[in-house]
């Protein structure tokens, strides 16, 4: 099954139609968009069993998937943790060295996310902006203190993400949380759809250059192994969305780039590249 947010309402998607889900949560408590598609990660288990016992074909129509006014199906999670340095090939690009302790974790904006076919702003004339393109973890229980073993009862669903980074000096948090610098999307997929999240086929182009292409077999830290050591320090709560780390190939953008990130059993997303500073 796939999820994603159509004009700021909850959608599930079964081949070229999209249905809508908001009459399976509880009364209304959020404005649609971003407090919508939230409410839908906190309700999901109890959504999750409504559904598979209604089955798309009773749910009432939202229109065609393939049409417009996609959003990002995570509009401003509660938080963004990402997994620094977690492929070896790309900790040895950025010569950092191949350990799993050149990595650890940094937290991103939520402010920074956007959907499908936006653009992304380059912030400087004169210092570099790569892409990263990521297996994107959405959390759908609250985890708190969980082993490896247990921690992918507690994922919703899995999307196609961009890390941007400036490169150079400075907080990396920082540097990768300018507006526009998280997309994601375009959908959810669930968990019985992708299957083992550690067997996915991960592919970047920046126009017509396939610059990454890599698998999340690659990870040095696991799914289920990041779920684990981040709950270990701080609360994952329905909504958070976890960058797990980007393959080698990682490179600079300019104006006027179209990237596209496709993960098998998870979708393609595509946005633009622009100008976002002055002068």
């Amino acid at each position: 099954m796939l999820i994603g947010c159509l004009k700021g309402r909850p959608v599930a998607v079964d081949g070229g139609d999209a249905f809508d889900l908001s009459e399976l949560l509880d009364e209304p408590r959020a404005a649609p968009g971003a407090g919508r598609m939230l409410q839908l990660a906190q309700e999901w288990p109890r959504v999750h069993t409504s559904l598979a016992r209604r089955g798309t074909g009773h749910l009432p129509e939202a229109g065609d998937a393939a049409g417009a006014g996609w959003g990002p199906p995570m509009p401003r999670p509660p938080k963004i943790v990402g997994a620094a340095l977690n492929y070896r090939a790309h900790a040895e690009e950025m010569q950092a060295g191949p350990t799993v302790e050149t990595g650890g974790l940094f937290l991103k904006a939520s402010s920074s996310v956007v959907g499908p076919g936006a653009t992304v702003l380059l912030p400087f004339a004169d210092r570099r902006t790569d892409q990263e393109a990521e297996l994107g973890v959405v959390i759908g229980r609250p985890a708190r203190h969980v082993d490896a073993g247990d921690a992918l009862d507690h994922v919703l669903g899995y999307t196609c993400l961009l890390d941007i980074s400036v490169r150079g000096e400075g907080d990396r948090s920082i540097r990768k949380s300018f507006d526009t610098f998280t997309p994601i999307g375009p959908f959810l997929a669930t968990p019985e759809t992708v299957g083992d999240p550690g067997a996915l086929r991960l592919r970047c182009w920046v126009g017509d250059e396939l610059r990454q292409d890599g698998s999340t077999s690659e990870l040095l830290r696991s799914v289920p192994e990041l779920i684990a050591e981040i709950s270990a320090a701080m609360t994952l709560e329905p909504g958070d969305v976890i960058a797990t780390g980007t393959p080698a190939g990682v490179g600079p953008l300019a104006p006027g780039d179209r990237i596209a990130v496709e993960i098998e059993r998870v979708g393609r997303l595509e946005v633009d590249v622009d100008v976002g500073y002055r002068g």
